[in-house]
C-alpha cells in the first residue's frame, strides 16, 4: 500500500482491517461446534481496535481485560497480537508514564501466560520471546511518536518561515515605496521649482529681450522632458514592460554638472566642484548624492533672493563620498517644526549610507548642507 493510498484511507477504516481478519481466520480455523467461544474472544481482543487512536488507553485497558478473560478459560488465540497493538497505539499517543505503565502490565501478563501456554515446561525462551515483543512494540511506538512531533515541528517552523518571508516582502514592498516617494519628491519639487523660476524670468524679459524668454521658455520645455522621463524611470518598477529604466540609467555624479547649469538658468549660478574619481562609485549612491545635491540646490533656489550664488563640492575617496553644499543668501531661520520630505528625505537618504546628514546656517552668512557617505567596508555609523 502506497504512502499516497494510505493517506486518503479513513483510519477507521485502516484499523478495521486487523480485526476483520481476525475473525476471518478464527471462523476458517474453528469448527462451527467450537467456535462460540473462540469467536467471542477474538472479538472482544480484536473489534476494539477499531477505536485505537480515538482512545488508546481506553481500549488497551479493554484488551488487557479480554486477555486475561481468555487466560482464564485457556484458549490460546492469535488474537492475542491485539495486545500488541495495543500497547504501540498507547506509546504512540500517550506520554513516556503511560508507555511505561503499559508495557509494564503487558510484561507482567507474560509471566502467567508463558507458565500456562508454555510447552514441555520451557519458560525461559518464550518469555524472552515475548519480552522482546512487547519491549519492539513499545519502541515503534515511541518512535512514531517522536517522528510525528518531530515533522510536526518541521511543519510550525515551515509556516513560521512562510510568515516571516511574507513579513519581509510586505517590508520590501513599504521600502520601495517609500523609496519611490522620496524620488518622485525629489523630481517633482526640483523640476517644478526650476520651471517656475523659468516663467518668471521669461515674463520679465519677454518685452525687453525677446531673445532670452525664448530661450526660458526653450529651457521649460526641456526641464519639463527631463522630468517626465525621471518619473517614468523611478515608475518603470511598477511596471514589466516599462523599457526606461534601461533606456536611462539613474544620475549621477557625472549629471552634477548638467544640474549645476540647469539651475545656474533657473537663476542660481552654481559652481561645482568633484574631487576625486567616482568611477569606483557604486550607482546607488551616486544618484544618493545626485538627490542630495538637487534637493539642497533647488532649496537654495526657493528660499533665497535673486543674486545668491551656490557652491557644490563632492570629494570621492576609497571608502566614502563627501558632500556639500552651500549657499550666499541670506541667514535662513530654522523652521518651527520640519514638514515635507526635504531635508527628512535628505536625512534618510544619507542614513542609508551610514552618514549623518548636518543642514543649517552657516557663521558667515547663508546655508550649508553636509554629509559623508560610506562605501566602503560595509561600515555604518554616523560621520
Amino acid at each position: 500500500m502506497t504512502v499516497r493510498h494510505r493517506d486518503r484511507m479513513s483510519p477507521l477504516v485502516g484499523d478495521s482491517v486487523l480485526p476483520a481478519l481476525l475473525l476471518l481466520h478464527v471462523v476458517a480455523a474453528y469448527p462451527a461446534r467450537e467456535l462460540p467461544v473462540p469467536a467471542v474472544l477474538t472479538a472482544a481482543l480484536a473489534v476494539p481496535l477499531v477505536w485505537r487512536r480515538r482512545a488508546p488507553v481506553a481500549v488497551f485497558a479493554a484488551v488487557v481485560a479480554a486477555a486475561f478473560v481468555q487466560w482464564l478459560v485457556y484458549v490460546p488465540l492469535p488474537a492475542d497480537v491485539a495486545v500488541l497493538v495495543a500497547l504501540y497505539t498507547v506509546a504512540a499517543r500517550t506520554g513516556r508514564g503511560g508507555t511505561l505503565l503499559a508495557a509494564a502490565v503487558v510484561e507482567a501478563g507474560a509471566v502467567p501466560a508463558c507458565l500456562r501456554w508454555a510447552t514441555n515446561g520451557a519458560f525461559l525462551t518464550p518469555f524472552a520471546a515475548l519480552s522482546a515483543t512487547v519491549v519492539a512494540a513499545a519502541v515503534l511506538g515511541v518512535n512514531a511518536r517522536t517522528g510525528r512531533a518531530y515533522l510536526a515541528a518541521v511543519r510550525e517552523r515551515a509556516e513560521r518561515l512562510a510568515l516571516h518571508q511574507e513579513q519581509r516582502a510586505r517590508l520590501a514592498v513599504a521600502e520601495e515605496r517609500a523609496r519611490i516617494t522620496r524620488e518622485m519628491h525629489d523630481i517633482v519639487t526640483h523640476n517644478l521649482s526650476v520651471m517656475v523660476a523659468l516663467t518668471d524670468a521669461a515674463v520679465s524679459a519677454q518685452h525687453r529681450s525677446p531673445d532670452r524668454a525664448t530661450a526660458a521658455m526653450l529651457q521649460i520645455s526641456e526641464t519639463g522632458r527631463q522630468a517626465l522621463t525621471d518619473m517614468r524611470r523611478s515608475l518603470g518598477v511598477l511596471r514589466a514592460d516599462e523599457p526606461d529604466a534601461e533606456r536611462h540609467p539613474p544620475p549621477g555624479i557625472a549629471q552634477l554638472e548638467a544640474l549645476a547649469g540647469q539651475m545656474a538658468a533657473a537663476g542660481l549660478p552654481t559652481r561645482l566642484e568633484v574631487r576625486g574619481g567616482h568611477a569606483h562609485v557604486p550607482a546607488t549612491a551616486q544618484l544618493t548624492v545626485y538627490r542630495l545635491v538637487q534637493e539642497a540646490l533647488t532649496n537654495a533656489l526657493k528660499h533665497t533672493p535673486a543674486g545668491t550664488r551656490a557652491t557644490v563640492l563632492v570629494e570621492c575617496s576609497a571608502g566614502s563620498v563627501g558632500v556639500e553644499v552651500t549657499d550666499s543668501g541670506p541667514r535662513h531661520a530654522p523652521p518651527a517644526a520640519p514638514s515635507g520630505h526635504g531635508i527628512p528625505g535628505m536625512r534618510e537618504r544619507a542614513a542609508a549610507y551610514g552618514g549623518t546628514l548636518r543642514a543649517g546656517p552657516l557663521p558667515g552668512g547663508g546655508w550649508g548642507v553636509r554629509t559623508r557617505l560610506l562605501i566602503g567596508g560595509g561600515g555604518r555609523g554616523a560621520v
